[in-house]
């Protein structure tokens, strides 16, 4: 749990340059790529994330621009990673101007539950990273590379001059 909005912000911008980075390395085709027709496609959970990240914000008590025509899945990966820029950005921001150190052990009733203020921004960290992952096994089920988050990817070991670890 965060002690300080610095604390977070170093946090976010880290998870969130990281998560921009996967995003980055999206093209329009694979855009369609899907686990099964019953799920999300990949280009759905990378629109998820962008627009839920204000509407969560917001469910915090964070003023925030949503996002508009949020229903509406852009066929450019480019419109997706532009629209995630600004909103990165926007939530550094707002969280930075709107909430202090001292307003994060604030209760704050959100979807329902109660919960510190410090807790809700963590929500939102780890709401990109799960979907971050889900988008990884999608990128390599559409035949793209996957940029290296945590460490290296597969295809990064080589550019090391080292062999990816086998399992």
């Amino acid at each position: 749990m965060y002690t300080s909005i610095t604390e977070f912000i170093e946090e976010w911008n880290h998870e969130a340059a990281s998560t921009q980075k996967v995003l980055d390395a999206l093209t329009d085709p694979a855009l369609q790529q899907e686990v099964s027709p019953e799920d999300r496609t990949l280009g759905s959970i990378a629109w998820h994330i962008v627009t839920s990240t204000p509407g969560m914000l917001i469910e915090f008590g964070i003023t925030v621009e949503g996002i508009k025509e949020s229903n509406t899945i852009p066929t450019s990966a480019r419109e997706i990673t532009e629209t995630f820029r600004r909103v990165s950005a926007d939530t550094s921001e707002a969280v930075k101007q709107q909430w202090s150190d001292q307003s994060l052990s604030e209760m704050k009733n959100v979807f329902g539950r109660e919960m510190p203020k410090a807790v809700t921004l963590s929500l939102l960290i780890k709401h990109i990273i799960h979907h971050r992952g889900q988008i990884t096994v999608l990128m390599r089920q559409a035949g793209l590379k996957v940029p290296g988050v945590y460490g290296p990817s597969r295809e990064e070991w080589s550019q090391m001059g080292m062999e990816a670890p086998s399992v």
